[in-house]
């Protein structure tokens, strides 16, 4: 139907009068997702249960904050302040089970008076909710990323430490070691570190762990491990070998100083494709104990090598061409293996929405463990963005060579624009409490389809 201009046009008058009264009018009329999300997965409770050690709770629990946290993330809020623009809205705070919100200092004050059995706890709750859905999900292989990530703490804060970073050279930083599962996009677990510490302190530990808890709900699940080059060494390769897994790990030239020789000599690579050649090596460096399967690749490169190449002692050089060395325990070709250990880059862009989109870079108090309850609340947050993506909707993709994620995720940045940021007003027509919102057709059967998905679960 063709409208005419007159139709569509009209005059820009004066500014409207403003006038702010008490109205049940809320900005997230989204949250009725969120407050189904949480009650399937009975998660106030489960907080709850957290912190029932602490003993005589005060007025607002530390469940009660530490859910605070996790929908003040999932809002897209950083600092603790910021909960003064949303203590009003009515609908958050039936999400929280509150007639009001508590202020600044209430936050501050619980978070400061936390214990570490209480992170332990909460972090064992957030690990139990990814091995949920992986139970759900029943995949026959389930691929474990290990990185560590810097989180700067501006400031003096317990536990932190002067480490290395290009970015911020002298900063107080955190340095936490995270394993996030490849086919949800989910962080499985944390391991907390200073910021001073080498990338495999206490990983041998961590991976044994993590490792025992997937395969103790899924032992018939084939489990695969991807780490790089910080994590060498021939005790992480024992470890992955004494557990039933696969693995990939990037080996740093100088470690072996064999390496650079043996690839510079060699001329007979066989190929992959127009760019990428490889050969391998059934290779016992001298100070292991037993050889492993060493995959050398090479590609061929558009760019001279930058830096001066006389002080380069260690890595291989070839004019045209960059190289990396994988040892694996996969039987398969070079070229999955290639492929299968390059997919581990997606776990950055993890790393990078957790920090621009659930703040988890952002250190709120000088307390250690208000800070890991924090760092937690983030994790939460990010994963229940995927949960409620994976909890309505089927997978969109198979396994791939890379392992990418089996949902095409929207971030959740994405999810507040286009529902959570709702505006919508709380009645009571003939008693029955009724959210209403815009006549968006979109919207409408968008949410619908959430809800009806997440209740029939």
């Amino acid at each position: 139907m063709k409208h005419s201009r007159a139709a569509i046009h009209r005059k820009l008058h004066k500014l409207p009068a403003l006038r702010f009264e008490q109205q049940t009018l809320t900005s997230f009329g989204g949250l009725i997702l969120v407050q189904a999300l949480l009650i399937r997965l009975q998660l106030k409770e489960r907080l709850r249960a957290c912190f029932a050690h602490v003993g005589v709770a005060p007025i607002f629990g530390h469940h009660l904050i530490a859910l605070l946290l996790v929908v003040h993330l999932l809002l897209g809020y950083r600092e603790l302040r910021d909960a003064r623009y949303y203590r009003d809205d009515p609908l958050l705070k039936r999400v929280l089970g509150l007639t009001r919100v508590p202020d600044v200092a209430t936050i501050c004050r619980a978070l400061g008076q936390a214990d570490p059995r209480s992170v332990q706890r909460l972090r064992a709750l957030s690990r139990q909710l990814v091995l949920d859905r992986l139970q759900v999900l029943a995949l026959p292989r389930l691929t474990l990323d290990f990185d560590g990530s810097v989180i700067h703490t501006r400031r003096h804060a317990e536990g932190s430490a002067v480490g290395y970073c290009k970015a911020k050279k002298g900063a107080r930083s955190y340095y936490p070691l995270f394993c996030t599962v490849a086919q949800t996009g989910q962080v499985f677990d944390l391991l907390h570190r200073p910021g001073n510490v080498h990338d495999s302190r206490g990983a041998h530990a961590f991976l044994a762990e993590c490792l025992g808890r997937v395969r103790a709900i899924r032992p018939d699940t084939q489990v695969e491990v991807r780490l790089d080059s910080a994590f060498f060494s021939e005790a992480t390769v024992a470890t992955l070998e004494a557990e039933p897994v696969e693995y990939t790990i990037s080996v740093p030239f100088e470690r072996f100083v064999e390496l650079k020789t043996m690839i510079e000599q060699r001329r007979r690579w066989k190929k992959i494709d127009a760019e990428l050649a490889y050969f391998e090596l059934e290779w016992k460096p001298k100070s292991w104990a037993c050889a492993a399967r060493f995959v050398c690749v090479r590609k061929r490169v558009a760019r001279r090598q930058p830096g001066p190449l006389q002080l380069d002692l260690f890595t291989p050089h070839a004019m045209g061409y960059e190289f990396k060395v994988i040892v694996t325990n996969k039987a398969v070709g070079a070229a999955t293996i290639l492929a299968f250990h390059n997919g581990r880059g997606a776990q950055e862009g993890v790393f990078a929405q957790l920090k621009t989109q659930c703040q988890i870079d952002y250190v709120p108090c000088r307390r250690l463990v208000g800070n890991q309850i924090f760092l937690l609340a983030g994790v939460i947050a990010h994963n229940l963005g995927r949960e409620l993506q994976m909890a309505t909707r089927p997978a969109d993709r198979v396994t791939t060579p890379t392992r990418m994620a089996l949902w095409s995720f929207r971030e959740l940045q994405t999810l507040r624009r286009t529902l959570l940021a709702r505006a919508g007003r709380l009645t009571r027509p003939q008693g029955e409490l009724t959210l209403t919102m815009s006549a968006n057709a979109d919207v409408q059967s968008e949410i619908l389809q959430h809800l009806r998905a997440l209740q029939a679960a």
